[in-house]
């Protein structure tokens, strides 16, 4: 059995899209904030989460494939989470607004105690962001759940990003590319 250790519906449609077509989601309970404590390097507090995400699923699932991840935004040296509430979205999205800044996600995956995790690193540069596409982009919902107050998948609807240098899924927040070379390299699977 696969197992996806997020609740993200973001993951969830990457994971079903990009890597395996059937898989169950067992969402894991663990303190966050306990890393930010631990660490400051922005590198091992995403590595910390994501690895405890996906060991505690796998307590319960010792010989399942278990896939856990975790994303935050850096800008200025400030590690970015998601938002409390609207206003500290509104306050996200005006520090993004015309500035470069960027995703980290990291990713564990276990199975039979075989672990494996790694971090990708995307740039993202932000357009110019008007009072009012900030306050129509909030109304959504969508900024809630975010890291950084923001999704990828919404600049369809609301010029948000100007470019990317680096994965687009990384940004979403699953980079499928190098979880599925991972998954070759580690667990002999998508062999070609």
């Amino acid at each position: 059995m696969v197992i996806l250790a997020s609740a993200s519906p973001r993951r969830k449609k990457l994971m079903k899209e990009e890597l395996f077509p059937s898989f169950d989601i067992v969402v894991s309970d663990i303190d966050e904030s306990l890393s930010f404590k631990k660490y400051k390097n922005v590198r091992a507090i995403v590595k910390d989460i994501a690895k405890r995400k996906c060991l505690k699923v796998s307590q319960d699932y010792p010989h399942d494939l278990v896939i856990a991840a975790d994303t935050v935004v850096v800008i200025d040296k400030a590690v970015i989470g998601k938002p409390k509430d609207e206003k500290d979205a509104y306050r996200m999205l005006k520090m993004l607004s015309n500035k470069s800044h960027y995703v980290y996600t990291a990713y564990a995956i276990n199975k039979d105690n075989q672990f494996v995790s790694n971090i990708v690193k995307t740039k993202v540069t932000f357009n110019e962001l008007s009072d009012e596409l900030i306050q129509d982009y909030i109304a959504t919902g969508s900024p809630l759940d975010k890291a950084g107050a923001y999704g990828y998948q919404d600049n369809k609807d609301y010029a948000l990003v100007k470019k990317i240098h680096g994965s687009k899924h990384n940004v979403i927040g699953f980079p499928t590319e190098e979880i599925k070379e991972d998954l070759k390299k580690y667990y002999s699977l998508f062999k070609e």
